[in-house]
């Protein structure tokens, strides 16, 4: 866990876009370094993704040049899935733009992807999609400033480790009770949601460590417990 933010936008003002804009600046502050950023279709807009695209390149993402930065090996890469109704151009202009949805993919292009450009970027910014089958009945559009990558699977297993993200929520949610916090006062429900971010860390670690699953971490702690309760309680019963 390198960093965290509370969306509290009555106390700040901020936006969920602002906090994440916030924690980009900080990696890079603190010289952290990484080199794929995933998320999730809510956050996918212009302005981050040209943020990431030109994260660490000497020219500003509002520069005048609008070509892709991405062949840059200081620029950063990002995948992230786009809504179907998302209006996006295959044809380099010779048709009008469509939703993603609506898209014709030849056999190839189902490999290997399709170059397009999303409405409202620069010009001529180009982003790599992906027509993913994520099940029977399902399917995500997955778009990545990666123009080398020509493989629709090496871009599912990217953006599947978004899904560590969903078992974080799930578990600190399960077995921290971050939820939980009763009190009235902001900083006590912050200090509340730092304890609790802390414990899952370690938890997380015990189970690393172990080798084993975080729920069996937390289980085993509560077994011991009532295993030494009913050997040598505490607090004995006492009959009429």
């Amino acid at each position: 866990m390198l960093d965290y933010r509370l969306y509290d936008p009555d106390r700040d003002g901020k936006t969920k876009l602002d906090h994440v804009a916030e924690m980009l600046a900080t990696l890079r502050a603190r010289q952290i370094p990484f080199g794929t950023v995933l998320m999730d279709s809510w956050y996918a807009t212009k302005d981050l993704m040209l943020a990431i695209d030109g994260f660490g390149s000497s020219n500003n993402s509002n520069n005048s040049n609008n070509s892709n930065s991405s062949n840059s090996s200081n620029s950063k890469i990002f995948y992230c899935p786009l809504k179907s109704d998302r209006m996006v151009d295959d044809s380099g202009g010779a048709r009008p733009y469509r939703h993603v949805s609506d898209l014709e993919w030849s056999a190839a292009e189902l490999q290997s992807g399709k170059l397009i450009k999303v409405r409202g970027f620069p010009k001529d910014y180009k982003v790599k999609l992906f027509r993913v089958e994520v099940s029977s009945h399902r399917r995500e559009w997955i778009v990545t400033n990666d123009l080398a990558q020509d493989s629709t699977s090496g871009a599912q297993q990217a953006c599947a480790l978004r899904w560590k993200i969903e078992e974080y929520h799930r578990e600190i949610k399960q077995l921290t009770g971050i939820e939980q916090c009763q009190c009235r006062k902001a900083r006590i429900q912050r200090n509340h949601i730092a304890c609790a971010l802390l414990v899952w860390t370690r938890l997380k670690e015990v189970a690393h460590q172990r080798q084993t699953t975080i729920y069996q971490v937390k289980q085993g702690l509560l077994h011991d417990y009532l295993v030494q309760q009913l050997k040598r309680p505490q607090v004995k019963m006492v009959f009429a």
